[in-house]
């Protein structure tokens, strides 16, 4: 974390700025896709997206770190501490634990609603029992808690010129496709860990089971029922990422080339997945480093517009973003818990 935006998010105490670099650390080292995104943000606005980002990272690397030795039972026990910590944590904002300080911190300075953190975790939690899903819906309900919630805790953040129930809806979509995304791309690995998130019904309506699935992953074999298979799922994403097109527009503008920037490169990872005639099962498709550089300088060159001094001042006029309240001033009150697999 830098000074600079530690300063500029008035977070001043050696302790809470510790905590912060220590998210914006976790941020670096696994969320490219997301880290390259969130430094179009306003500087102001980058701790909270980091706090955000390391509590999401640390509840999933409890249940999916493939270095781990530990058993299903230990991973449980694990998540269960990690509640009581965020329990406490909201309660009062005394956590010892660093990602919990931040994420506290965060969800008192924007009034997050706690809900979404428990949601989270629920989800995470079953990961260490489910193992595949029936459906699409099946799976909707899933990644309600898993990823729709992300893009609910980002939404004050970033900041609305709508009300704030209008843009919800297309911010859990976005959340939604891009681990849509991350199921697609990640699939050889996730049934590496045992785990499906390709709906039953939607494999079998072209003729794949899971046990076709882990033979091709197996062998390196090909079947194009599989390619069909994959390509009708890619094609379902795409539909979730028509569904939150139009929130784009309805952020706060200085925080739209952030969100655009991570919109085109998650996407971009889809077009990634096309161009290699979907041989997810056998290697991960990523964006070629020159497309990620110049949808990078793209957001740039559009952040650099959107925070000049006009702009400024037309949304200090419209923008209905909750901005970051003094600590001692925001009471934390009850509990309740982009972005699984993201190095991208």
């Amino acid at each position: 974390m830098t000074a600079r935006e530690l300063d500029a998010a008035g977070i001043h105490e050696p302790g809470l700025r510790a905590a912060y670099t220590h998210c914006r650390d976790l941020n670096a080292r696994h969320g490219k896709t997301y880290f390259l995104a969130t430094r179009l943000l306003p500087v102001d606005r980058r701790t909270a997206v980091h706090a955000l980002y390391g509590f999401a990272r640390w509840a999933d690397d409890i249940v999916d770190d493939l270095d781990s030795t530990a058993t299903a039972t230990e991973r449980a026990a694990a998540l269960t501490a990690l509640e009581a910590q965020l329990e406490s944590g909201l309660r009062d904002g005394r956590a010892t634990e660093p990602v919990i300080r931040a994420l506290a911190d965060t969800a008192s300075r924007y009034s997050i609603d706690h809900r979404h953190f428990a949601d989270f975790l629920a989800s995470m939690r079953s990961d260490l029992t489910v193992t595949g899903y029936t459906s699409l819906e099946d799976l909707g309900r899933y990644m309600h808690g898993s990823a729709a919630v992300i893009g609910l805790q980002m939404l004050p953040v970033l900041g609305t010129v709508t009300r704030h129930e209008e843009a919800a809806g297309p911010a859990a979509a976005l959340g939604v496709a891009f681990q849509l995304t991350n199921f697609l791309r990640d699939v050889g690995e996730d049934l590496d860990r045992g785990r499906l998130y390709l709906p039953a019904d939607l494999i079998a309506a072209h003729g794949v089971d899971r046990a076709r699935l882990e033979w091709s992953r197996r062998t390196g074999a090909r079947d194009p029922r599989i390619t069909d298979a994959l390509r009708a799922f890619a094609a379902h994403t795409r539909t979730v990422y028509r569904q939150a097109l139009p929130g784009l527009g309805m952020l706060d503008p200085v925080a739209r080339p952030c969100i655009r920037t991570a919109f085109v490169l998650y996407s971009g990872i889809l077009d990634a997945i096309e161009a290699e005639d979907y041989t997810v099962l056998h290697r991960r498709a990523v964006v070629p480093r020159r497309r990620r550089a110049v949808v990078a300088l793209d957001g740039l060159a559009r952040a650099l517009v959107a925070r000049a001094p006009a702009r400024h001042s037309h949304r200090q006029k419209t923008v209905t973003a909750r901005r970051p309240a003094p600590l001692a001033r925001t009471a934390i009150t009850g509990i309740a818990a982009p972005v699984r697999g993201e190095a991208a």
